[in-house]
């Protein structure tokens, strides 16, 4: 009967919320009694993966507390399991899409109970000062050789067939490790174990021997998911680059 309740309410806040629920990459954290629901609006149609984290620290110390199932749910939201009196946590979204590009949302404690205060409070209310989305600090992947689902390498090239395209990959170090001499397929699929341990890579792409591409590509460990990366691809740990 409770779980019962706790749902038509998560139901009804999110209704009563949705004219002044904000958009992604924009969420919106509310307190609900001793626990906390985020919320947010989807207008993206290529999301793969939404994952809800908290923090005592708004820029670090993250962990994942959930996921969403329908992921492009027009209006959805989270209630943490964890209750917290008061309620200092931080909140934030992280979301990966097709061909492996992600972002985190900016972090958020919860705010009041939005379903206790007028329609006509809302809309005259100031917006919270948020943080802005730094997605350009983190490591955007290639959109020709990316890490896919299951952790596998995936080349995507254009016109292979009129195309002679090469591509070389080498250890973080520059150590070469091998070439594809002709990408015969427009979509490949390239098996991890060929690279024979997990980590950072990089690689050129080249079209009728010009180099088109210089990037690199990270691959997680089996069963993880890619960690924070840094601009160049490395390792954050703890708020700090793992770098080399």
């Amino acid at each position: 009967m409770f779980r019962r309740f706790a749902l038509i309410l998560i139901v009804v806040v999110l209704a009563f919320n949705a004219m002044a629920q904000d958009t992604l990459p924009k969420i919106t954290v509310t307190q609900l009694g001793r626990k906390a629901l985020v919320s947010w609006k989807n207008h993206y149609s290529n999301i793969t993966s939404i994952n809800i984290q908290r923090s005592d620290d708004s820029l670090r110390n993250f962990r994942s507390i959930g996921s969403v199932l329908n992921v492009s749910a027009t209006t959805n939201g989270f209630v943490d399991p964890k209750e917290f009196l008061p309620n200092l946590q931080y909140y934030r979204l992280f979301i990966t899409f097709e061909g492996g590009t992600y972002l985190f949302t900016a972090s958020h404690r919860p705010g009041p109970d939005t379903m206790r205060v007028s329609l006509t409070e809302i809309a005259s209310a100031p917006k919270a000062e948020t943080q802005p989305v730094v997605v350009q600090k983190w490591f955007i992947p290639s959109p020709h050789v990316y890490t896919g689902k299951d952790n596998n390498i995936i080349i995507s090239l254009p016109d292979t067939k009129t195309k002679n395209y090469t591509v070389k990959f080498y250890e973080d170090d520059n150590t070469f490790l091998f070439e594809i001499k002709k990408v015969a397929e427009d979509y490949l699929i390239l098996d991890k174990v060929n690279f024979l341990h997990s980590g950072l890579f990089r690689f050129e792409v080249y079209e009728n021997k010009k180099l088109i591409e210089k990037h690199k590509v990270y691959i997680p460990k089996d069963g993880q998911a890619t960690p924070l990366l840094d601009a160049d691809g490395y390792e954050v740990r703890n708020g700090k680059s793992n770098r080399r």
